[in-house]
């Protein structure tokens, strides 16, 4: 055997490779359907690509000792990515496309009826496989680094849509539809704002959350800053509970959940919500806490001075007890509310006889100079009560006295 048998055929296929080409991609389509419907590499485009990719195995054939012009097939590689063709398909194709040559110069030197040519074939086979490997890892490299620019490329839009949406600046071209539109957010539906402390700088404590969600066909938006791993989340039409339920799987910190909303202009406002339930969360607590769908607490929580301000003006004298009785108090008083009114169900939350509920509240009613039963009185103790739950929150001062640090101090002592 000698080169000089192994040049013939492969000059006799350069010459042919028009023919070889229109061979490959027949097969190629014949084979594969992806390619067969041709809405995403077209005809033109795939014949001009079987022809690049022969072109290189030839050139390389022709002369195994130059170095690899690896250029065609990484090219192909990003295309197909960026085509979002799937990576199973695309090198089925050059496997066909391969054994289209292979074929041809094998039928080539059988008509010849040159043992030397054969013999030079076979020994070539090496050479052959060794260049289809060179081939297709150059294939498969260039298209994952594609896969993964566009994949970063599409979580940083999904995260500057998520950031125009939750501070209610979409931007100068669109409005917060067009931003949730984008992000695949039904027109219309439930939505909750998710914010989660991060674990370590900027460290995901939903890992994998998007994902997870979307596996129980739910769509959701993230993005993480250096202290927050922040979601706007759609709710199914049956029931949140499910999103609750994998929040919950997923926590990896605190974490706190908006009340459900519609209206995308909310969304900032569900934000703050979010965030204020994760912060009443005691520091290192793993759990996940939806914040109180009462308007009266989202008001308390929208403006921490006036909140301060009310908890000090009407439960002002409570506040100042010792640290047992005051939490005695505050917690009959949210016992009594949650609960209608009802002495005998604050009663069983409190593990307690319905009259010493009463009497903790008649003894509330003389510090504050306030009735529950008077139903302007109730309000500002309603008031007051979502205030003080919500005061760890804050820091500011109220009339010169650190209600704020006095209250957060109370509530570490609460279970």
């Amino acid at each position: 055997m000698t080169d000089t048998e192994l040049a013939a055929l492969i000059a006799w296929a350069e010459d042919r490779l028009p023919e070889l080409t229109e061979e490959a991609c027949g097969a190629i389509l014949a084979r594969i359907p992806f390619y067969r419907d041709a809405s995403v590499v077209q005809v033109p485009e795939l014949r001009r690509s079987v022809g690049q990719n022969l072109r290189f195995l030839v050139t390389a054939l022709r002369d195994p000792h130059a170095p690899l012009d690896l250029r065609a097939p990484k090219e192909t590689g990003r295309r197909r990515a960026q085509q979002s063709a799937p990576l199973p398909e695309v090198l089925q194709a050059y496997r066909i496309c391969f054994a289209t040559l292979w074929d041809a110069l094998v039928a080539q030197a059988r008509r010849n009826r040159h043992p030397a040519q054969v013999d030079a074939l076979l020994t070539a086979v090496s050479l052959i496989w060794q260049l289809t490997d060179e081939h297709a890892i150059a294939v498969t490299e260039a298209y994952r680094a594609a896969t993964a620019e566009l994949l970063l490329a599409r979580q940083q839009r999904r995260s500057a849509l998520v950031e125009a949406l939750m501070t209610g600046h979409p931007g100068p071209d669109g409005g917060p539809w067009e931003a949730a539109s984008l992000l695949g957010f039904p027109p219309d539906g439930q939505l909750v704002v998710v914010a989660a402390e991060t674990r370590g700088l900027a460290e995901e404590s939903l890992p994998g959350i998007e994902k997870q969600l979307a596996g129980h066909g739910v769509v959701s938006g993230w993005r993480l800053t250096p202290a927050l791993h922040l979601g706007l989340v759609a709710l199914p039409a049956s029931s949140g509970d499910a999103v609750l339920s994998i929040l919950q799987k997923a926590a990896t910190a605190r974490t706190g959940v908006s009340p459900p909303y519609h209206s995308l202009s909310e969304t900032p406002r569900a934000l703050q919500l979010a965030r204020t339930a994760l912060v009443m969360l005691p520091t290192g607590r793993i759990e996940v806490q939806v914040f109180d769908a009462s308007p009266l607490a989202g008001l308390m929580a929208m403006d921490p001075r006036e909140g301060r301000r009310i908890a000090q003006q009407v439960l002002g004298p409570v506040l100042a007890l010792a640290v047992d009785d005051r939490a005695v108090l505050l917690d009959t008083l949210n016992a009594h509310l949650d609960h209608g009114g009802s002495a005998e169900q604050a009663g069983d939350i409190l593990h307690c006889h319905p009259n010493t509920v009463r009497y903790r509240l008649r003894r509330l009613q003389e510090l504050t100079g306030r009735s529950l039963s008077d139903p302007r009185q109730a309000s500002e103790l309603a008031a007051a009560a979502y205030a003080v739950r919500l005061l760890p929150v804050t820091t500011a001062a109220v009339g010169g006295d650190n209600v704020s640090a006095r209250i957060d101090r109370q509530v570490q002592t609460r279970p």
